[in-house]
């Protein structure tokens, strides 16, 4: 019989447009595996919510995979040392997997390839990161150039569907049960409200992506609109590879309208992995220097504001709108994810890495290049990235974009307010006792981020 390869799924847990599902499928017997790699990552190991997606991800998976003659292995441990194992036992001859970005999967892969023949495949991103270049042979740095040379590849290649059927070899390696990992809380099971927002999987990607499809002419509009779905809702999907971005791309690419827009947030996706590329430690590390000597806030009382902001008690009606859905559901609103970390990073002048780690635990979609990414342009610190003294005033942008609605969902305590008070409660003299008075005044909170930045500017002189 043909020796089996091993087929080491990460986050590209998908049958169909799966490059190395259909290499190693078309060879003959394949042993699917997942293995929960806590070492290797070490501080950047998978946070909280992302573990629950997880958990729902590979049992659809499992699922999918007995469909088609075959079943997944989960495995724990150093994944050079699980798949050689394997390996080893049954007579692997090869292993293919999908090339991953993230510094801790990169040496994860030069680990693996040292002790067996590893076969990497793209597919996770429009265009594989690095291979787009300048005219000078330079990696891109700056978003908009990126993305018109991005754009003169597009469309993508059609998407292949998934095998028939996968051969099984002669014998399976032994098993851990997903609820060995508890990978799921319990004491307390914070996740509840999760299964009500998400279907992980798969066919929950479809639907998700067929619910888009509807809509998506219309995004550059509801995208901005929290109290509306104009969301694709589709970032945990692609960030845990239950869909190719080239299945996306072909799905909703001929919607019309502003669908260039949203199209533009994929390519955003490859940017980000661009970055990481270039900058490894771009999730820790300013890629602006002169940020290292921005004066931080530290101490008790900056730690008791960002618990306030973490919980959604900071007296700003859509920050604390933002922070609680968060919480609840394991995602945020895409505008008010900038509002929430423009507040913590210049409202409450506290680094922007303190927010980059509570997203990184408490979201589902949180990928590493696309959350530092997204950080560090906040902050002003980023390659590419918005001003530092370019402060949001989440109260206007409240107003602006309509969010009464949204805030009455999730501050309860503040739902029977009218519209404007309701983005305003304590100026217009509304403010209930149970909701928290403002944690710093926005003319007071801007003058101290700008003396802050002058201090900065003042250090590197």
């Amino acid at each position: 019989m043909t020796a089996p390869a091993i087929l080491w799924f990460r986050r590209d847990l998908r049958l169909s447009d799966q490059a190395a599902l259909a290499v190693a499928a078309a060879a003959g017997p394949v042993i699917p595996v997942f293995i929960l790699d806590d070492d290797t990552p070490k501080h950047r190991r998978m946070g909280a919510a992302c573990r629950w997606w997880l958990h729902h991800s590979l049992t659809s998976l499992d699922a999918s995979l007995r469909e088609k003659g075959s079943r997944l292995i989960v495995r724990r441990g150093k994944c050079e040392e699980q798949l050689a194992n394997i390996a080893e036992e049954f007579g692997a001859g090869q292993v293919h997997c999908l090339r991953h970005y993230e510094p801790w999967w990169r040496n994860a892969e030069k680990a693996v390839a040292k002790r067996l023949d590893l076969q990497c495949h793209d597919g996770n991103y429009l265009l594989p990161p690095g291979s787009l270049t300048t005219g000078g042979g330079t990696p891109y740095k700056i978003y908009t150039p990126f993305w018109r040379a991005l754009k003169d590849h597009m469309p993508p290649a059609n998407p292949s569907n998934g095998p028939r059927e996968i051969a099984a070899p002669a014998r399976w390696p032994g098993s851990d049960t997903l609820d060995d990992w508890g990978l799921l809380p319990t004491k307390p099971d914070w996740a509840t409200g999760f299964a009500a927002e998400w279907a992980p999987g798969e066919a929950g990607a479809r639907k998700r992506i067929a619910a888009f499809a509807n809509a998506a002419a219309d995004y550059d509009r509801c995208r901005n609109l929290p109290s509306q779905e104009g969301s694709s809702r589709l970032s945990p999907h692609l960030h845990f590879g239950e869909v190719s971005p080239a299945t996306i791309w072909h799905c909703i690419a001929d919607a019309g309208g502003s669908v260039d827009v949203f199209l533009g947030e994929i390519g955003w996706r490859d940017y980000a992995q661009n970055i990481i590329l270039q900058f490894p430690d771009y999730g820790g590390r300013s890629a602006r220097q002169a940020f290292d000597d921005l004066p931080w806030r530290s101490g008790a009382a900056a730690d008791a504001d960002l618990a306030a902001w973490q919980q959604g008690r900071t007296g700003y009606p859509i920050v604390d709108a933002g922070m609680r859905q968060l919480w609840t559901t394991g995602w945020m609103h895409n505008r008010v994810r900038m509002i929430a970390a423009s507040f913590l990073i210049k409202h409450l002048l506290i680094d922007w890495r303190q927010g980059e780690q509570w997203f990184w635990d408490t979201l589902v979609d949180a990928d590493y290049a696309s959350n530092a990414v997204n950080w560090q342009w906040v902050a002003g610190s980023g390659v590419d990235s918005n001003m530092f003294p370019r402060i949001m005033a989440p109260l206007t942008q409240s107003e602006k974009f309509d969010a009464a609605a949204y805030i009455r969902q999730w501050v309860p305590e503040l739902a029977e307010l009218t519209d404007p008070a309701i983005h305003d409660p304590e100026s217009f003299g509304q403010r209930p006792r149970s909701y928290p008075a403002k944690i710093i005044g926005h003319r007071e909170a801007r003058e101290r981020a700008l003396a802050a930045y002058d201090v900065m500017k003042a250090r590197g002189n």
